[in-house]
């Protein structure tokens, strides 16, 4: 597996997505999406409060990749359960080397969703799986806000400029700047969970906290976007996804030949 690129660049801020992998085969959410009226703002963590924003070892580790997905678990589990669960860096940990191998070199994101659908991971004593994945079309805004807005968790994969740094340590929106510093990926690769967007664009958690991007960034720098559905747990997502037409595409993805 290629490594990914300037996982230790920073003190603090560790990356670790691979470079992007590309499959044909993959379901693609505007084929399944419905036409809904959206929210001019919108975030889970405002409408289910008590949600922490841990590091889970991204601090020390490239395991954004498993951060990300340890952040979407938290809050499957609090629309499903109406709890949030308690997720130890130590399990993040164990799944990010399980799938990394030796050493600290990243992972591919393709491949550990594929993993997450078809094994799950494990917190504590609960396995915990995802019913499917979908491409999302990060260029194209209505896309993504309704992805966001539907509850069905949604990461970026993102080729950080050096100039992302700058920003998130002035406490400041990932946005656009010139010079050789704005260059896609001279940061390197690192994937995020977005929880909700703004009129300004996109609201990622990342490092222990809140991270505000514009759209223009998102366009720029993201070159990968996947909605992830858990269950068919919410109205809106019963709603807002064409859930039979998943259905058969899961199906013809299990069956030989």
């Amino acid at each position: 597996m290629p490594r990914a690129r300037g996982i230790h660049a920073h003190p603090l801020l560790k990356l670790g997505k691979a470079p992007a992998r590309r499959d044909a085969r993959n379901l693609r959410l505007a084929d399944v999406l419905r036409d809904i009226r959206l929210p001019r703002e919108y975030d889970f963590d405002v409408h289910h409060f008590g949600i922490p924003l841990p590091m889970f070892g991204n601090a020390h580790h490239g395991d954004c990749v498993m951060a990300g997905r340890a952040h979407q678990t938290l809050r499957f589990e609090r629309l499903e359960t109406g709890k949030v669960i308690h997720i130890r860096d130590g399990d993040v940990l164990r799944e990010y080397r399980r799938q990394a191998g030796p050493g600290d070199n990243g992972l591919t994101v393709l491949d550990s969703l594929k993993e997450w659908r078809r094994r799950g991971w494990r917190v504590g004593k609960q396995r915990y799986r995802i019913r499917a994945f979908a491409e999302i079309d990060p260029r194209n805004r209505r896309e993504v806000k309704t992805a966001i807005y539907l509850d069905v968790g949604i990461g970026l994969g993102l080729q950080l400029p050096n100039s992302a740094k700058r920003q998130i340590v002035a406490g400041k929106p990932w946005a656009i700047e010139r010079g050789p510093a704005a260059r896609p990926g001279s940061w390197g690769g690192h994937y995020v969970y977005v929880s909700g967007y703004t009129e300004l664009g996109p609201m990622a958690v990342t490092w222990g906290r809140k991270q505000q991007m514009t759209w223009a960034f998102v366009e720029r720098y993201c070159d990968e976007a996947y909605a992830i559905v858990d269950r068919w747990n919410t109205r809106k997502k019963r709603r807002g996804l064409d859930r039979r037409r998943v259905e058969e595409f899961l199906r013809a993805l299990s069956t030989p030949g």
